[in-house]
């Protein structure tokens, strides 16, 4: 008897094995070389990829070969590489031999593989620290102590400055007159570096190089270590500059003169600890964006561990309006909501991080370029009057934990990670309390909105979706144990530690798999479409439908 139980479970992995359907491959293309450096265009035509040694940039749509050459015929001045910077707009790659004080660039044709121009005037140069100004075809690139702007194409010194210190962060470019209004940031990879510096949002003179107006900014502008997405807003309306940093900073934009600010200093890093061995780290979405609701802004203030607000402000002069009570025994507050009259704010729950680290496998050196999120604690939902400030409601349900918290279609959903809680905005009750088991993919790590009103819930083996109105389950596809790796429209990827990939498709929550190389550089094209996987010496395109 046991033996034909056996046997019958063995049947049903071997059906549920075969019915799991594989990706399908579009094409692959073997090199003749290792893919130590891999890239690719989202929205070109081509991509990359190079040893130490050689270069191969191919064809997205056929995979065949554009060209393949030696850094050493491209770059004779080049020994080796030791590191490779795209800037795919630009359609030019900067290849780099360093050496302490010796450094030698060569910017390449990205569609030829012909060395535009090279150099050895600009040192200690990273992907921090070079900037792409499309709108001129320029690179702003920031020196210990100088700002300098040249051409793409030709390596031409147009001007340099002193007068604006550290790297060109979110610009606003102006035809009319020929500017750039800029925020600088300082990476920490530059921040020994640089001299002299300071915050600051300038106008610059794309002419000259003479600065128009300067000012001060509050908090810390940077970009995401690894995706490179910028954790400020710059934005320019109705001759007035809007810097969403820490809160909002409102500045004239024909003089620079500071209108009204409603910002603070904060320090994300603080939020959760550093991986060990971690040298490159960042913490992100520990405090909420602020929120424009018609012509009010409500900004969370966080002063310090022990006294946070909520402040409404008025969008045009920068008036306070009112000040909530105070926000106890919050270390991280992720979530700002303005619903139907209400202030919510989630206490807690998933952060981000991002990293990269190095480990060795088998004979090989691998660098991970790691985005994964942490839960913090402590953990709540609090609800304020948008009229006055003052709080409507506070639910002890969640004190154990949160994922997160997303409102979309009239429907303001939690997750504690085990339930999917629906809650009513006017007295913070549950309208329904649904088990996240029920999808049958482990504990949720997040959820997410699709379409009008279906909620992802991204579970630590699968994806299963459930009715945001009424709680009922949809669809579930359990996977292995695997993480968030990119999601577009309605195709989601769930990676495993060992590069396997599922792609998902969010309408039925049926999968496809590929089973990848452990450390195999895998990208999501921009319309979810394919899956561009880069193992040893192979590149491969899949089909994600």
């Amino acid at each position: 008897m046991r033996k034909l139980m056996a046997l019958a479970v063995l049947l049903l992995t071997v059906v549920l094995v075969k019915a799991q359907e594989d990706m399908s491959t579009v094409w692959e293309t073997k090199l003749g070389h290792q893919i130590q450096y891999a890239g690719t265009s989202l929205e070109g035509e081509h991509s990359y990829a190079a040893s130490e040694k050689e270069m191969t940039v191919f064809d997205n749509i056929t995979g065949k070969t554009i060209w393949n050459k030696s850094f050493n015929d491209i770059a004779p001045k080049l020994r080796k590489i030791d590191e490779l910077i795209p800037f795919w707009a630009s359609s030019t790659i900067f290849l780099f031999d360093r050496k302490i004080g010796k450094d030698q660039i060569a910017c390449i044709s990205l569609e030829t593989g012909k060395s535009l121009w090279t150099t050895d005037k600009y040192q200690d140069l990273d992907e921090n620290s070079i900037t792409y100004i499309q709108e001129e075809d320029c690179f702003a690139i920031t020196l210990k102590k100088e700002l300098v702007y040249i051409r793409a194409q030709t390596g031409e010194e147009l001007w340099s400055t002193e007068k604006f210190k550290g790297v060109v962060g979110q610009y606003y470019y102006s035809g009319s007159d020929h500017s750039l209004t800029m925020v600088n940031f300082v990476p920490g990879t530059l921040a020994a570096l640089l001299t002299g510096f300071k915050n600051q949002i300038a106008k610059i003179d794309l002419k000259t190089g003479e600065i128009i107006w300067e000012n001060t900014y509050i908090g810390r502008a940077e970009r995401k270590v690894i995706s490179k997405a910028f954790v400020f807003n710059l934005s320019v309306k109705e001759d007035k500059v809007f810097l969403r940093l820490n809160g909002m900073q409102v500045y004239d934009y024909k003089t620079g003169a500071k209108l009204w600010s409603a910002a603070y200093d904060f320090t994300p890093e603080r939020v959760v600890g550093k991986p060990l061995g971690v040298k490159v780290f960042g913490v992100y979405g520990a405090v909420a964006d602020p929120v424009i609701d018609g012509q009010d802004i409500y900004v969370l203030d966080m002063l310090s561990r022990s006294k946070q607000y909520v402040k409404k402000y008025d969008l045009n002069t920068g008036k306070l309006l009112w000040t909530s009570p105070e926000i106890k025994d919050a270390k991280a507050i992720p979530g700002l909501h303005v619903i139907d009259g209400k202030i919510l704010l989630q206490i807690g729950g998933i952060v981000e991080k991002q990293f990269t680290r190095t480990r060795r496998s088998g004979d090989q050196i691998i660098t991970e370029h790691i985005i994964e999120f942490e839960n913090v604690n402590p953990c709540g939902i609090q609800a304020f009057n948008a009229a006055d400030g003052k709080l409507a409601w506070e639910s002890e349900r969640f004190r154990k934990g949160i994922t997160n918290m997303i409102s979309f279609g009239g429907n303001t959903i939690v997750c504690s990670g085990k339930e999917l809680y629906s809650l009513d905005i006017a007295t913070g009750k549950e309208k329904y309390e649904v088990p996240v088991s029920k999808g049958g993919v482990g504990l949720a790590t997040q959820i997410r909105p699709f379409k009008e009103n279906v909620i992802v819930v991204v579970g630590e083996k699968g994806v299963s979706t459930f009715n945001a109105q009424s709680g009922d389950l949809i669809h579930s596809g359990k996977y292995r144990s695997s993480s968030l790796e990119d999601c577009v429209d309605n195709i989601m990827v769930m990676k495993t530690d060992k590069a396997d990939i599922g792609t998902f498709d969010l309408n039925t929550c049926k999968y496809k798999d590929f089973k990848a190389r452990t450390g195999a550089i895998t990208t999501l094209s921009r319309d979810g479409n394919f899956v561009y996987v880069y193992e040893k010496k192979v590149v491969t395109k899949l089909s994600t439908h």
